[in-house]
């Protein structure tokens, strides 16, 4: 299962707070594990993207939507990819009709949204968890906090200001190793390409994981 794109947390029936995401990591993501024979459930945000052939895709708009379809897809699922920019905050009451033009300032209160990836992770029966880091400085810094904090098995950490809109990706992988860290350099490159070198990794850490079989 695999999280993509950004979500739109409504202001008004035509405004909204978003991102500048793509999706084309996840979808890229998403393309390569069906070719190497996975079952990918594809919950994604608003993209302009095509869904890859033999993915089961479900679209959603908000984080609290997405948190539901990742829920209701996580319960049948070996590996949970949260790629998706899920916007952080979004308005406490959006109107239901268009905000007129006619104060000089307006204020909006937000409010913070569910964490999809960290509710995954604390789930009792959970997947093998991987998370995205998108930062804008000390990407491996606050990749390596997000890590611990959200409790993860693996994750990728990047420059977001890069990798938004663009074809290739650049990202330090980071997973913990009994009591020390340990990471691994991929791209930059076609994020078709690094889209493989991800889940190679994710297929290493996962058999290093499984508990040794009792001789």
């Amino acid at each position: 299962t695999l999280t993509a794109g950004p979500t739109r947390e409504a202001i008004d029936p035509v405004r909204f707070i978003s991102n500048h995401s793509s999706g084309k990591m996840a979808y890229a993501l998403a393309a390569e594990a069906v070719q190497a024979g996975a079952q990918v459930t594809l919950i994604s945000g608003p993209v302009n993207l095509t869904a890859p052939d033999r993915v089961e895709l479900v679209k959603v708009t908000t984080a609290q939507e997405m948190l539901d379809a990742s829920l209701a897809a996580v319960t049948d699922t070996d590996v949970f990819i949260g790629v998706a920019a899920v916007a952080d905050y979004r308005v406490s009451e959006s109107s239901d009709h268009k905000i007129k033009k006619t104060a000089e300032t307006l204020q909006l209160t937000l409010v913070r949204n569910p964490d999809i990836i960290g509710t995954v992770a604390a789930l009792p029966e959970r997947p093998f968890v991987v998370g995205f880091a998108a930062e804008t400085r000390d990407v491996v810094e606050y990749g390596r906090d997000k890590l611990k904090r959200k409790g993860l098995d693996l994750l990728f950490a990047n420059d977001a200001t890069a990798t938004f809109n663009s074809d290739s990706i650049a990202a330090t992988a980071i997973w913990s190793a009994g009591n020390s860290e340990d990471h691994q350099e991929l791209g930059p490159a076609n994020k078709h390409l690094v889209a493989r070198q991800m889940l190679m990794l994710i297929r290493q850490r996962l058999d290093a994981n499984k508990p040794e079989t009792a001789q």
